[in-house]
């Protein structure tokens, strides 16, 4: 569930493999943008923040670890696992001196893939055994129910922490206020009204994004809200 958060960025030139790799990693919890070529994709580094980047070496324009090289130059530490069919030793060698993190020789098997993933997701530090929710500038620790905004503490309270997990393990889905009275509340969600979850959802917005400047809530008009 925690995972919902995570988003990876795939660049594969071949749609049906790129196909292929977004239905086993949306399958495994994972928010994910798959892009044919490197075109645009520095442009959606700038405006979003994945956890990870899958790159295949073989890209029409400019060549998969060239523009790792070029990214790495620019600053971005995003961790990259490349997918290529180059297995030999110089290739791979290539590949980790441009800036790959690890490297996945095709044909690959699904689980071996997601397998990786996840082992340098947990050596970002992005996934914990004590499980952490990250999304922009926010990180949820569960196990310990705390709250960091751009690395700084906010205390919240036990609804407002519920609000906030639950929002964060749904990015981009529309959440009823029904389905927000039944996760957040729980038992005492019956005696909730609509009015009353709408002042929560407005505590919560004012402290984690005082001036709105990243539009975390968004209302759905007859539904409720979504968190993007």
């Amino acid at each position: 569930m925690y995972k919902k958060s995570i988003e990876i960025v795939v660049i594969e030139d071949e749609e049906d493999i790129l196909e292929l790799i977004e239905y086993h990693l949306e399958k495994e919890g994972y928010a994910v943008t798959g892009f044919l070529s490197t075109e645009s994709v520095e442009q959606f580094l700038e405006e979003e923040n994945p956890a990870l980047m899958l790159v295949d070496r073989n890209l029409p324009g400019m060549e998969g670890s060239v523009f790792v090289a070029h990214l790495r130059k620019t600053g971005y530490d995003i961790p990259v696992i490349f997918l290529t069919a180059k297995d030999q030793e110089s290739e791979l060698e290539e590949g980790f001196y441009a800036g790959g993190d690890d490297y996945i020789c095709k044909p690959f098997h699904p689980k071996e893939l997601t397998l990786r993933i996840k082992a340098l997701l947990k050596r970002a530090g992005i996934l914990q055994k004590q499980e952490r929710l990250k999304y922009k500038h926010l990180i949820l620790d569960l196990s310990g129910k705390k709250l960091s905004v751009n690395g700084v503490p906010v205390a919240l309270t036990n609804l407002e922490f519920n609000l906030l997990h639950l929002f964060m393990s749904h990015i981009d889905r529309p959440l009823t206020r029904d389905q927000l009275r039944q996760e957040a509340w729980g038992q005492d969600g019956e005696g909730v009204n609509d009015n009353a979850v709408n002042v929560a959802v407005n505590r919560l917005k004012h402290k984690i994004d005082p001036q709105n400047e990243q539009h975390y809530f968004h209302p759905v008009w007859g539904v409720g809200y979504k968190f993007h």
